[in-house]
Parts: C-alpha cells; sequence; structure tokens
C-alpha cells in the first residue's frame, strides 16, 4: 500500500509529495521551471537532511515560518 504526503502545493504546477512505499519513501517535486523530479530515500533521516539542506529560510517566499512548517511535515512522516 502506498501512502501519500503533500507537503506543499501552490498551484498546479508547483507541489511537493512524499509516498511511502514500503521501505522506501519517494519525493516528487513538480515544478512549472523543471518539471518533475523525483528522490527515492531509503530512510527517514537521509531524507530529512535531504530537506533540510534543500529548503532554506532565504530562498522560500515566507522566510523561516514557512521552512519550519515544510520541515514539520516532512517529520510527521
Amino acid at each position: 500500500m502506498i501512502k501519500k504526503v503533500q507537503i506543499y502545493k501552490r498551484d498546479k504546477y508547483n507541489m511537493l509529495t512524499v509516498e511511502v512505499q514500503g521501505k522506501s519513501l519517494v519525493v516528487r517535486e513538480i515544478s512549472d521551471a523543471w518539471g518533475e523530479e523525483c528522490h527515492t530515500f531509503l530512510s527517514r533521516p537521509e531524507m530529512l537532511a535531504w530537506a533540510e539542506s534543500r529548503f532554506q529560510a532565504d530562498r522560500l517566499e515566507g522566510g523561516e515560518a514557512e521552512r519550519e512548517a515544510i520541515l514539520e511535515k516532512f517529520r510527521s512522516i
């Protein structure tokens, strides 16, 4: 069974989801600029380390508050 968790969705073309597929975690990043990118992680700590390095407050529109909200959703998986 696949469990799908939506991290954020700004519009039809900009979203990030995580699919829990047994032991692996598949992060799907869909962007109107780059298309779709998939990242597969074999452990939760590996995924969290990627998320912390990927989402930095200075690159997000909402700053530190948006970053913490995104990271909290990753931690809840």
